[in-house]
């Protein structure tokens, strides 16, 4: 069963990033429609200030009564997190997910019993992995911890075919 993935680009990436554009080639393989918002324009006010006009936009971006997906990387997965508690999705596969922004007032959240994949660098600079950990411990999430930093640019491939799974999996 297929639908839409929504893929939302960190904070010093764009549309056509690595990660991103890895996943919506193995969504768009299995049929799934993908959608990449652009907030580039957002970011352009820094992190906490760019936080709720980006929300805002992945909810509006997300229609009502299809099954969606939303996946995101960094401040990307911060905010489909928080999207899922407005919308109702089928899935968030998340990387690098930051506990917090620093200067806004939300911590990171998601809608309990959706179905949830994390993966996060074990040295990671940016986002502490005992954080990941927390979340995915808190939500039931599954949790793939890799041996990179936060931009887990050595693991593309792999993160391409857990990606891979997740999209095959009820």
């Amino acid at each position: 069963m297929s639908g839409l993935v929504v893929l939302s680009h960190g904070l010093e990436s764009g549309p056509d990033a690595t990660k991103v554009s890895a996943l919506a080639a193995v969504a768009e393989s299995l049929g799934w429609r993908t959608l990449r918002p652009d907030y580039r324009d957002l970011d352009a006010r820094g992190l906490a200030a760019a936080a709720q006009p980006r929300l805002e936009r992945l909810v509006a971006a997300i229609p009502r009564g299809e099954r969606v997906l939303l996946a995101g990387s960094s401040f990307g997965a911060f905010v489909s997190g928080l999207a899922s508690l407005e919308r109702a999705v089928a899935g968030l596969f998340l990387l690098a997910t930051p506990p917090e922004l620093p200067g806004y007032a939300r911590p990171f959240a998601m809608a309990p019993r959706v179905r949830a994949m994390l993966v996060h660098g074990w040295r990671d600079e940016l986002c502490p992995v005992d954080a990941a950990i927390a979340i995915a411990r808190g939500h039931g999430a599954d949790l793939l911890l890799l041996d990179d930093d936060h931009r887990l640019s050595a693991h593309v491939e792999d993160i391409a075919a857990q990606f891979r799974l997740f999209l095959g999996s009820p």
